[in-house]
């Protein structure tokens, strides 16, 4: 009887892993933009001839790379749920860079 017992409440504790879905890709068309705002802000930072925004080139070439790897990383995640979603994260960080940097061109002398 005792047995039974302990076997009945070892099976009431077995709960199931939660379901975990997987996470959807970022849409084609926030990919697109991710690539045409980085893209721009490389192209202006590098044409500008002002002298204040010359160092804005260096800064700005490795962000079409950075953001290659993150969408690479995104599409393509393994079964590593968080990899996905820290990816999709880091993509919207290096657009949300992307768009600011290229605001502030202006104010160096670009145009």
């Amino acid at each position: 009887m005792k047995w039974l017992a302990i076997v009945a409440l070892a099976a009431g504790c077995h709960k199931a892993a939660p379901e975990r879905r997987p996470i959807p890709a970022l849409p084609p068309a926030e990919v697109q933009r991710a690539h045409d705002a980085c893209r721009a802000y490389v192209d202006k930072a590098c044409s500008c001839t002002a002298p204040a925004a010359q160092h804005q080139c260096a800064l700005a070439t490795p962000l079409p790379q950075a953001l290659e790897l993150v969408l690479a990383t995104a599409a393509n995640p393994g079964d590593d749920r968080d990899a996905a979603l820290r990816a999709q994260v880091n993509v919207r960080e290096t657009v949300k860079e992307c768009v600011e940097e290229l605001a502030k061109l202006p104010a160096l002398g670009c145009r």
